[in-house]
């Protein structure tokens, strides 16, 4: 599988589940709009702030992939335009919920022809003759001889490809060398649980430790290490979403609770502190990728994300929540309590054009210029929407009645 798929599809549903928990506590359980805010603050955060910070901390120029970067662009704005659409009179019908749900599924087909997608697209905008493709190149790669080299640059066409191969097997040399990094250090920490960080560490990294502790002898007792015993892969993968969904519950409660008691509105808080707080997954992995030389994958894991938050993490809840849980016999749709929430959607058309903007007038390279730029547009959205929701241009989050 090729990275940017990769990184659109299996890396952006991993780092992205927190979303979907919090949005089937807000749906269920608190029935209010800290999921739908979650989600949308979200997004922003991952097209503005991750390459804000993939930007700064790679410290070189990151080249990237442009058909990769236009194809996710491009989905996650027909995304967005159907939350638009879903949002604008501040209820959720089952077919709206369908719709979204189904939108994924074609999406998830759409990355599976990729490869003939992308060459196609390639081949008849960009190029005059069609590359090689990856099984035509590796023969000539295996020989290791003068004469394939030449072959396989002879022309621009098949120097790119060469250089997308290089690409891979740079990657699959850094996946390799992690997995046997692991394998030596579970190896060598077999007596030890966790291993204490050493005499030269600093004091911070100790204090981590300390802090840490009680949660790593938890997940130590509750989620088993498949890594000696492969079988167990399906209860690891199980316990760990089970403490995903745990975590975020508690999050949920604890954020619907402070919001309460300080009056301010749950899609407030959702835009803000929930959307940093789950959003950190995506920042994490898309910033390790991006810091190793795989930029391409780093944006691609953060706009594959927001496709799935809008997609899926909205569109399933809404699905079950008016099938099977209506208000009533007749109402089988969910209520949005904020109207504002419609004009935060319509937002994130203008931040992603200002990520694809910014991306093509660097000539699809990130760096600091596009870092900075990303910074300064996500902290004017984060004032603009907070001032939208707390009623100061126009009124969007009415008083909640006394009980």
């Amino acid at each position: 599988m090729e990275e940017d798929v990769a990184g659109a599809t299996f890396m952006a549903a991993a780092s992205s589940s927190p979303e979907l928990f919090i949005n089937c506590v807000g749906t269920f359980v608190t029935e209010g709009d800290l999921g739908v805010g979650a989600v949308v603050g979200s997004a922003v955060f991952n097209v503005l702030a991750v390459p804000a910070c993939c930007g700064f901390i790679a410290g070189k120029a990151i080249e990237l992939d442009w058909w990769s970067v236009s194809r996710d662009c491009l989905m996650y704005a027909v995304a967005v335009v159907a939350l638009i659409l879903t949002l604008l009179d501040d209820k959720v019908l089952w077919y709206e919920a369908l719709m979204l749900v189904l939108m994924y599924t074609f999406y998830i087909l759409a990355m599976a022809f990729n490869e003939r997608l992308g060459s196609f697209v390639r081949s008849g905008c960009f190029y005059l003759n069609k590359p090689k493709m990856y099984s035509e190149i590796t023969p000539l790669l295996a020989k290791g001889t003068e004469k394939s080299y030449s072959v396989v640059t002879d022309n621009n066409n098949n120097h790119n490809s060469f250089n997308k191969i290089n690409h891979r097997l740079d990657l699959e040399n850094s996946i390799e060398m992690a997995r046997r990094h692991n394998s030596s250090d579970s190896e060598s920490n077999s007596s030890a649980i966790w291993p204490w960080p050493g005499e030269k560490s600093s004091r911070w990294r100790k204090a981590l430790w300390v802090l840490t502790w009680p949660i790593s002898l938890l997940l130590w007792l509750s989620v088993p290490d498949c890594r000696h015993r492969r079988s167990l892969y399906p209860l690891t993968f199980l316990m760990c979403i089970v403490w995903i969904g745990g975590v975020s519950y508690l999050v949920a409660w604890i954020i619907t609770i402070i919001g309460d008691t300080l009056d301010v509105p749950d899609s407030i808080t959702g835009l803000t502190i929930l959307a940093a707080g789950t959003s950190l997954p995506e920042a994490v992995s898309s910033v390790l990728v991006t810091n190793q030389g795989h930029g391409t994958m780093g944006i691609s894991n953060t706009i594959g994300s927001n496709t799935f938050d809008i997609l899926l993490c909205l569109g399933l809840p809404w699905l079950v929540k008016s099938l099977f849980y209506p208000a009533s016999p007749k109402n089988h749709w969910v209520a949005i309590n904020s109207s504002g929430l419609s004009y935060s959607a319509i937002s994130l058309l203008s931040t992603l054009f200002a990520l694809y903007g910014s991306l093509a007038l660097n000539k699809f390279r990130l760096d600091c210029r596009v870092g900075v730029a990303c910074a300064a547009l996500y902290l004017g959205y984060l004032a603009l929407a907070a001032l939208i929701e707390l009623n100061v241009f126009f009124p969007v989050n009415l008083p909640v009645c006394p009980h």
